[in-house]
């Protein structure tokens, strides 16, 4: 019983070892117009953008990392590994919601890559303002208010718009002198 127990941790480790020996080596990758530049959008709107890379290289392509220059490209890649000869969609959403004039992003594709190990993916894009003028943060936040006060918070508080207003009690605006300044006998 002891013996059959030691031989099957020895092959167990024999197989830990040996068994993910090989490495992967660098390859080389492809893709169409990695540099874009793309017709002006509105402020708020959200930009879809596609790059095919294609695995030119003989060994698989390991992505590692995706690093998108602005907090406002969400990627949506799920697959990390392209075999030899194979291509995958990197798929980004840009969400121009606080981008006004002229916006340049680089995303980053970090991999077992020819020659540096990082591929830059480049677009450009004009954002201009919904309106006449340029909203500060104070409206653009009162307009999600207003968007999330259409649920059950706004059922409940009602909207910013309908509260009415209110008064100091220790100041009703009844009881005020009407021209101070003068002297009533």
């Amino acid at each position: 019983m002891k013996q059959t127990v030691w031989v099957s941790v020895f092959m167990v480790l024999l197989l830990a070892l040996f068994g993910c020996s090989k490495k992967v080596g660098v390859t080389t990758v492809s893709t169409i117009d990695s540099v874009r530049h793309y017709y002006p959008i509105v402020a708020g709107e959200e930009l879809g953008i596609t790059y095919q890379l294609v695995n030119t290289g003989k060994e698989p392509l390991v992505i590692t990392d995706i690093q998108p220059s602005c907090g406002c490209i969400a990627s949506s890649v799920s697959k990390k590994v392209v075999p030899p000869g194979d291509s995958i969609p990197l798929q980004f959403t840009f969400h121009s919601k606080k981008n006004i004039g002229y916006v340049r992003h680089t995303i980053r594709v970090f991999g077992n890559v020819l020659p540096k190990g990082v591929v830059n993916l480049i677009f450009d894009v004009n954002v201009v303002p919904p309106a006449d003028y340029t909203p500060d943060y104070e409206e653009l936040f009162q307009k999600e208010v207003e968007e999330k006060s259409k649920g059950v918070d706004g059922l409940v508080d009602g909207r910013a718009s309908q509260k009415g207003y209110y008064v100091d009690p220790e100041k009703d605006s009844r009881s005020h002198v009407r021209y101070p300044w003068r002297e009533e006998n």
